[in-house]
């Protein structure tokens, strides 16, 4: 059993792994959050979210989770959590589909985004800044279908501690379907503990099973507060008018893998010299179009990095050493954060968006200090959310 200690600036977090098919440090790192409900953050190095990583190494962890799936007892599904699982939880899908394609299934993902007419379910992430989630009912028919008759639910998170969230979706799905016979939780990093699928299928009333790349256990020990200060709010208006977010995507129901436009490769690498280094960022919950188009420039031979800005305040330490500021580009008049991301690193960023193209002003700025990068600098906005 390997342990670790690692010493942040609100506590001291222990780890100890019991089982895993990667090492540690190969799929994440450590860091603090100025947070009185949860002091510390398992930094993901192979999600996309809070460090950069390369998309062939993201596919890799999608398709060892999908392959641990038990097999299917009919339609099925994907559930992955906003705002960090929802590029996670797509490409497991996605992997899950190249496995197994001739058995029904649906993506969606959760959202902290109201859009006004929309049917949507309700549930608690009690330890997050951010803690009210909204999973939608997906707009199309036969997407409907198969949301209403799927016999099992797989919940995609980044990592699980308590459970606690995972199983509120699960109460909150079944009022929608009662009859699911079976739910998979799957994650990249496992600290819910050994006997935890009987826990949690004690308390829900189904078979649960725990799919993950690593299994540890954890002990945080809460050092003196930091501050008087009252941490940065996740909160925004959270409202969206139809049309101002993309309506084909996972928010809404999603039963086939993503496309990527081959302009929008040719356009990002346009006078680049074989293998220069490009950053595809994603944002807030857009995420997984970014690994798409990362996945695809890797093919074509460029040192390639995916990331997403988000709306979680970390404080600068341990393994997150730089953090840029800005506006968010959904309009909530809320701040937003890239971490570990220096743009002088890049020759070419492709921002990646479903907002409007003026939302993103205070983003490219950050990532633009200077005359010569601002040129360096693209945007690619999903096609169906036109301006």
């Amino acid at each position: 059993m390997t342990t670790r200690h690692i010493q942040l600036d609100t506590g001291r977090l222990s780890v100890r792994v019991r089982e895993s098919a990667f090492a540690l440090d190969e799929l994440c790192g450590f860091a603090a959050r100025n947070n009185l409900k949860r002091g510390f953050l398992f930094l993901s190095k192979v999600l996309g979210k809070h460090w950069p990583a390369r998309p062939s190494q993201m596919r890799r962890i999608h398709r060892h989770l999908a392959a641990q799936l038990a097999p299917a007892i009919g339609p099925r599904a994907f559930i992955a959590m906003a705002e960090t699982a929802t590029g996670l939880g797509q490409g497991v899908f996605e992997a899950a589909l190249e496995q197994d394609p001739h058995t029904p299934g649906l993506f969606v993902h959760s959202t902290r985004y109201r859009v006004e007419g929309r049917r949507f379910l309700e549930f608690l992430e009690p330890h997050c800044h951010a803690p009210d989630q909204t999973l939608y009912l997906p707009l199309r028919p036969e997407h409907l279908d198969t949301f209403a008759q799927a016999r099992e639910l797989i919940l995609i998170d980044d990592e699980i501690s308590t459970g606690t969230t995972l199983c509120n979706l699960v109460e909150a799905y079944r009022s929608f379907n009662p009859a699911i016979e079976r739910v998979q939780f799957v994650c990249i990093t496992d600290f819910s503990g050994a006997d935890s699928a009987e826990r949690f299928s004690e308390r829900l009333g189904l078979p649960v099973s725990c799919r993950s790349a690593l299994h540890a256990d954890f002990d945080f020990q809460p050092g003196p507060p930091l501050s008087a200060e009252i941490p940065p709010t996740a909160v925004g208006a959270n409202r969206r008018e139809p049309g101002q977010i993309a309506d084909t995507l996972g928010r809404f129901g999603i039963d086939r893998a993503l496309q990527v436009p081959t302009e929008v490769l040719s356009q990002t690498t346009d006078g680049l010299e074989p293998g220069a280094p490009i950053l595809v960022l994603g944002t807030g919950e857009f995420m997984h179009a970014a690994f798409r188009i990362g996945l695809e420039l890797e093919a074509h031979g460029f040192t390639v990095s995916v990331q997403a800005t988000t709306r979680s305040p970390i404080l600068v330490g341990a393994d997150v050493q730089r953090c840029l500021i800005f506006g968010d580009n959904y309009d909530e008049g809320i701040a937003n954060y890239l971490y570990n991301v220096d743009p002088a690193d890049y020759a070419r960023i492709l921002v990646c968006h479903e907002t409007p193209s003026e939302g993103l002003d205070e983003l490219m700025e950050a990532l633009n200090p200077n005359e010569q990068m601002r040129s360096n600098c693209m945007t690619y906005r999903y096609p169906d959310a036109p301006d």
